[in-house]
């Protein structure tokens, strides 16, 4: 039975000897020791700004970047060359060579490509079989698929001369190339000291699939069925919690929730059973980006010292919605129309709502059912309610610095990023008190930078929103929220300084 190496690596400094001096009187002097760099190898399934279905592409476009500001860390990114990839991209690219890797009984070519940018560089695998196609995921090879990159993952090391100090693996896409370092790469020397860092994302995707492909299709000896093995099937993410020294997730509140059946999706046992291994960080955003004061989407730029802009914003959003111009609290969503998102909560007081003295102003697609509500509640109540049924992220940063109030009523939540986002354009958040929501907004009353309530109820979240209705009325008090949320650190370099203590503790 394969045992996982979990031994501490004994990294050597480089000396350098200074030349002898011909006068007996004076000793040989050494220079200090030079600092290796560490070199931490993060693998994951997409990345903005090359390919983004998600939450994760945005992590993955800005964590590495925000980690490789600091001269001590060698990152790199491991993504695949998907064909919807843009062009653009593509010709920034440097061929290296190919390689043949080992999935099964098969040997499939492996193109490598790189490309570096703000200190970090990116490889991107090639595979036209396996990712010659629309999007990155939703096909009945989905296991092959991210099998083959899990295992061109490793190997690929030898051929970029590279070994990292910590595999820094995301969702279950990556979570193979973690299971591979310690079912099969381990028995190398090269690979005995890598040590392996599972995060989640969101753990209702958890990558299960039949026992009987085991062997056949992702090359693993049934002596190490056990550690994927789960529910009768294999779990990808099982797996990679059980091989992996440390695993995280990214809140703080999300990792104690995913210990509780509620939020867990089955995998409790798992995460109770390696609790002792799990840390929580809570995602950033790129400020850079979402930025009042520069952001060229915006109908006129503004700063917490100066307001006038955000006014200019509201009254051309109304004006571009058919809404009437006026001085009234607007409130917004920009989600998915999906049940977990707490779009029921919505529906049961929306009308409730819209008998106030308000605007609601909605942007996003989902369930039909939902969209058909939303489109049905905007007919009725023409003027003060506008459904937007669309994606479409020019309006959104439009209605985030146009609204006063932003609402995320989420059932759950492993961080979000919406709530940040809106904060920084002086939308104050109204968040149900889960995962990442909680760990990111803080009550009003207490100080903080928007308003919360606890329960999954409607009328919990209603009493909350008539609370910020009322706060609204008080202009130089409603500013000072504003401020406050603005000027809230939701960057990634305090992200970033988490993940570094994480690494700094795997090594010890």
């Amino acid at each position: 039975m394969t045992q996982i190496n979990q031994s501490k690596s004994v990294k050597k400094g480089v000396e350098i000897q200074t030349t002898k001096a011909k006068t007996p009187a004076k000793k040989t002097t050494s220079a200090p020791k030079v600092a290796e760099k560490r070199k931490i190898l993060i693998v994951a399934s997409e990345a903005r700004p090359f390919i983004a279905t998600g939450g994760l592409a945005d992590v993955i476009g800005s964590l590495p970047i925000a980690l490789a500001k600091d001269p001590k860390y060698d990152i790199r990114v491991v993504l695949p060359l998907y064909s919807d990839i843009k062009a653009e991209w593509r010709r920034k690219m440097s061929f290296m060579g190919n390689i043949y890797v080992p999935l099964a009984w098969r040997n499939q070519y492996c193109g490598i490509f790189r490309y570096v940018s703000e200190g970090v560089t990116f490889y991107f695998v090639d595979n036209e079989y396996y990712f010659k196609r629309p999007g990155c995921y939703g096909y009945y090879d989905d296991g092959e698929r991210f099998a083959f990159f899990s295992r061109s993952v490793m190997e690929i090391l030898p051929f970029i001369g590279y070994y990292p100090d910590v595999l820094h693996c995301h969702d279950w896409q990556a979570a193979l190339a973690a299971i591979y370092l310690k079912t099969i790469y381990c028995k190398h020397p090269e690979y005995q000291f890598i040590r392996a860092l599972f995060t989640i994302h969101n753990i209702e995707y958890q990558g299960k699939f039949s026992m009987g492909i085991l062997e056949e299709l992702f090359g693993i000896s049934y002596e190490n069925a056990y550690l994927l093995e789960y529910d009768g099937c294999i779990n990808l993410m099982k797996g990679a919690i059980e091989c992996c020294e440390r695993f995280s997730t990214v809140s703080p509140t999300y990792a104690k929730e995913i210990q509780t059946p509620e939020y867990a999706h089955g995998l409790h046992p798992i995460i109770c059973r390696n609790e002792s291994k799990l840390t929580g960080i809570l995602n950033g955003i790129d400020v850079e980006s979402y930025n009042a004061e520069t952001d060229k989407a915006l109908f006129m730029n503004y700063s917490e010292n100066d307001f006038s802009g955000k006014k200019v914003c509201k009254s051309e959003l109304q004006k571009m919605l058919g809404l009437p111009v006026k001085d009234v609290p607007m409130i917004a969503m920009i989600t998915r129309l999906v049940a977990h998102k707490g779009v029921e909560l919505v529906k049961t007081v929306a009308e409730d709502i819209l008998h106030e003295d308000v605007q609601f102003v909605l942007l996003g697609t989902g369930d039909c059912a939902y969209e058909e509500y939303f489109k049905d509640l905007g007919a009725r109540y023409e003027g003060k309610f506008s459904a937007n049924i669309t994606f479409n992220a020019d309006l959104s940063r439009k209605i985030y610095s146009g609204a006063d109030i932003f609402l995320m009523p989420s059932v759950s939540e492993p961080c979000g990023l919406s709530q940040m986002i809106a904060s920084r354009y002086a939308a104050v958040p109204i968040v149900r008190e889960t995962g990442g929501l909680f760990d990111s907004i803080k009550p009003f009353g207490a100080g903080g930078n928007g308003f919360t309530f606890a329960s999954c109820n409607a009328y919990d979240m209603l009493y909350v929103v008539h609370e910020a209705l009322e706060a609204y009325k008080n202009t130089a008090n409603w500013e000072n929220l504003m401020r406050k949320a603005m000027t809230t650190d939701f960057s990634w370099s305090r992200s970033a300084e988490a993940y570094k203590q994480l690494y700094q503790e795997m090594f010890h």
